[in-house]
C-alpha cells in the first residue's frame, strides 16, 4: 500500500509539473512554488457576461473543483463574498458582492448532473448554497471524506491533503482576512485560487487510490448523507437539538423547545449569531427553572443583568409557559440515552482496541468507522442500530466487532502488533 501511495503520487505531481506554466513572479507574490500552481493570471467575474461564459465553459468539463470564501462571525446567516472554481485548463474566481452579478448560471451548473462538483469538507460551502438557492450540488465529491477513506486519517486538513498527494504547499496568511472588503488584495486573491487549483491534483490522486483499492461505493456512501436537505435547513422546531441537556423531563424539554425555538427565530429574523440573543447556558437555566415573571428572571445566572426589562422578557416568559404546558404527544422525540450495564467497561475498552487494529488494518480513519456512542450500544444493546453495523463499516468492523462479543473472537499481542485470534 505505502509502494502504491508513493508511485501514484510521483505520477501525478510530475504530471501536474508539466503541464502548469509558470507566470511572472511579481504577478504572484511568494515562492516559485506556488506562482507555478497558475496557468494563466487571476481571472476574478465581477459581470452577467463573463460569469455566463465561464458557466458554459465549465460545464462541458468532466469536474470543476469548487470553493468559497464567507464570513459568520457577526451575522445567522453566512455572507457569500467568492466563489473560486477550476477545471483543466480553467482557473477563475467569481465576485458574488460585484454590483447587479446574478449568480444563476453558476448554480445552474452546480445543478448539472453531468459535471461532478469537487470540494473538501465542504458541509458549510453546501449550506451556503442551499440558503441561497435551495441547491445540493450533484454529483458531489468531497476530498476530506475520501482521504479518510483512503487512509489520511481523521478529517484531514487541505493543506495536509495537498502536501501527502501533490507535494503543492498552500500559504495560509490570508486565511482570516475580512473577505468583505474590495477590491481583494493580491494575497487573498492567490490564497483563495490556490483553493481550487491544487484541489484537482488532490481529486484526481484519491479518484486513482478509490479505483485501486475498490473502495469507490464506499464514497458513495458517505456522499449520499450530505445529499439530505435536513442537514442544512436551520429549522426553529429543531433548534433544541443543537443544545446539550443532560435532564430530560418532560416540562424541562418543552421548555427548551420552545426557548430555543423563539431564539432562533428571533436570530434569523435579525440575521446576528444566536448567543448575540441569548447564550445556551441561559436556554439550559431557564428550562430547567421555569420563570413565570419577570422577577424570575432576574434570578437566573446565566440571564443577562437587566434583560427582565428588555423588549424580549415578554416573548421569553412565553415561551417558557408554552413549554411548561406542552402536551405530551407534542413533545419532540428524544433519542435513546445508551444505558450501559455493570461491568461493561472492560468490553467498551476492547472494542476501542480493535476500532484500532481495524483502522489500521485497513487504513481507514476510525472517526469514518464509528465513534464511542457506537461501541458503547454494542456493548450493551442485544441488537444495537448503529452505522458500524451496516453497509462497508460492517465488512471492515462491525462483523469483527460482533465476534468480539460473541467470544468468537480474541485480541492478542504479536510483536509490536495486536492480532486478531478466532476462537471456537
Amino acid at each position: 500500500m505505502n509502494n502504491l501511495l508513493k508511485s501514484v503520487k510521483r505520477r501525478h505531481f510530475l504530471r501536474l509539473n508539466t503541464t502548469l506554466q509558470p507566470i511572472c513572479q511579481d504577478t504572484f507574490p511568494g515562492d516559485k512554488a506556488t506562482a507555478l500552481a497558475y496557468k494563466t493570471r487571476m481571472e476574478l467575474i465581477t459581470s452577467n457576461d463573463a460569469l455566463a461564459s465561464l458557466c458554459a465553459e465549465l460545464s462541458k468539463q468532466r469536474y470543476i473543483t469548487v470553493d468559497t470564501e464567507f464570513l459568520r462571525e457577526k451575522t445567522f446567516w453566512p455572507q457569500l463574498c467568492l466563489i473560486q472554481t477550476a477545471a483543466d485548463g480553467i482557473e477563475a474566481m467569481i465576485d458574488p458582492l460585484a454590483d447587479g452579478i446574478d449568480l444563476a448560471p453558476f448554480y445552474q451548473l452546480l445543478r448539472n448532473r453531468d459535471v461532478l462538483k469537487v470540494m473538501h469538507g465542504c458541509r458549510q460551502d453546501i449550506e451556503i448554497f442551499y440558503h441561497q438557492a435551495e441547491i445540493i450540488p450533484a454529483p458531489l465529491f468531497d476530498t476530506q471524506i475520501a482521504a479518510m477513506v483512503c487512509g489520511f486519517g481523521d478529517a484531514v486538513g487541505y493543506e495536509t491533503l495537498i502536501r501527502k498527494t501533490t507535494g503543492g504547499k498552500i500559504d495560509k496568511g490570508s486565511r482570516f482576512t475580512d473577505w468583505s472588503q474590495r477590491p481583494l488584495s493580491e494575497n487573498q486573491l492567490t490564497y483563495a485560487q490556490a483553493d481550487v487549483t491544487h484541489l484537482r491534483g488532490a481529486f484526481e490522486f484519491l479518484e486513482n487510490e478509490l479505483n485501486e483499492n475498490g473502495r469507490g461505493a464506499w464514497l458513495d456512501e458517505e456522499s449520499a448523507l450530505l445529499a439530505n436537505p435536513e442537514i442544512y435547513e436551520q429549522l426553529p422546531q429543531n433548534a433544541w437539538k443543537r443544545i446539550k441537556m443532560q435532564d430530560r423531563r418532560p416540562h424541562v424539554i418543552g421548555v427548551l423547545v420552545e426557548v430555543a425555538a423563539w431564539r432562533e427565530t428571533e436570530a434569523q429574523s435579525r440575521n446576528v449569531p444566536r448567543n448575540r440573543i441569548l447564550k445556551d447556558d441561559a436556554l439550559r437555566e431557564l428550562a430547567l427553572q421555569g420563570p413565570k415573571d419577570k422577577r424570575g428572571l432576574t434570578r437566573l445566572r446565566a440571564v443577562p443583568r437587566g434583560f427582565e426589562g428588555s423588549r424580549y422578557a415578554d416573548a421569553v416568559l412565553e415561551a417558557v409557559e408554552r413549554g411548561r404546558k406542552m402536551e405530551k404527544e407534542q413533545m419532540p422525540d428524544l433519542p435513546r440515552l445508551a444505558v450501559n450495564r455493570p461491568g461493561i467497561g472492560p468490553l467498551v475498552d476492547l472494542l476501542k482496541v480493535l476500532l484500532k487494529q481495524r483502522s489500521e488494518e485497513t487504513g481507514v480513519a476510525p472517526k469514518l468507522i464509528a465513534n464511542v456512542a457506537d461501541l458503547e450500544r454494542i456493548a450493551s444493546d442485544e441488537a444495537p442500530d448503529v452505522p458500524a453495523l451496516k453497509g462497508w463499516r460492517h465488512e471492515i468492523f462491525g462483523q469483527y466487532a460482533e465476534a468480539l462479543k460473541a467470544g468468537k473472537l480474541a485480541l492478542a499481542s504479536e510483536g509490536d502488533a495486536v492480532v486478531l485470534v478466532t476462537r471456537d
